[in-house]
């Protein structure tokens, strides 16, 4: 597996930008490329409709993207990679997940976006085929509440939440 993950150019991070959505359960995608970025000594910076930075992980350059287009236009970033010959199989996603609960983090490759409308609007850009941290933040028991939910700041307690930001990160370190 690590042979193939080494062609892993960039990693996305699914959420919206602004510091009132920061906390947000939807935001979980930015707030670990933040603790990646922080890690490496990444510098953001804004352009072409997201907030990017270079690091280098074992040799190996990895563009870090926030996409500033809100969530359910997160695959407009794709272009700007696909000129840089970065292909789907050269990212890794990395986004919150109703279907896990708060805390478990899998990986994944391809599949369907399951309603969630930024990695809808990745596939739509890309097709299916592309590597994907899912971070899981649970699911409300009624159906009709799910896009309150994810637009709320966690209710578990902050260690609990940077726990699950470490899992991730240590996750897509170990692929790299």
């Amino acid at each position: 597996m690590k042979q193939i993950n080494n062609q892993i150019k960039a990693i996305i991070g699914l959420g919206n930008p602004t510091d009132k959505h920061y906390y947000q359960r939807h935001n979980i995608g930015f707030r670990i490329l933040d603790r990646l970025a922080d890690i490496y000594s990444g510098v953001w910076q804004e352009k072409n409709e997201q907030i990017s930075t270079t690091i280098t992980i074992n040799d190996q350059k990895i563009i870090l993207i926030k996409p500033t287009t809100f969530m359910n236009n997160s695959g407009r970033v794709i272009p700007a990679l696909a000129k840089q010959g970065i292909k789907a199989e050269n990212i890794l996603v990395v986004h919150d997940e109703l279907e896990l609960p708060f805390g478990a983090v899998k990986l994944k490759t391809g599949g369907s976006h399951k309603g969630h409308n930024g990695l809808r609007s990745i596939i739509g850009a890309y097709g299916p085929d592309f590597m994907r941290v899912r971070c899981g933040i649970g699911r409300p028991a009624n159906k009709e509440a799910v896009p309150d939910y994810v637009l709320q700041p966690f209710c578990e307690p902050e260690a609990a939440v940077d726990a699950l930001i470490d899992q991730a990160t240590n996750l897509i370190l170990g692929l790299l």
